[in-house]
């Protein structure tokens, strides 16, 4: 059996970890209201999509189907 022969050090495991630091979220601004929204995204605020109105704005976007 494969035993380590020294205890890896802290520097060396940070360096092993380095890619797998999580990235921060994507967000741009809404054409139409300005809010901050996810990329490919409906609008939560005023549910605006690709320049068009997909969802009543104010409502749970939850289960909207895209038209």
């Amino acid at each position: 059996m494969a035993v380590p022969k020294k205890k890896t050090s802290p520097s060396r495991m940070g360096m092993r970890r380095s890619h797998q630091a999580l990235s921060a979220a994507a967000h741009a601004d809404c054409a139409n209201c300005g809010e901050l929204k996810r990329p490919h995204h409906v609008c939560s605020h005023c549910g605006h999509y690709d320049g068009r109105e997909v969802a009543v704005a104010g409502k749970a976007l939850k289960g909207t189907v895209r038209a």
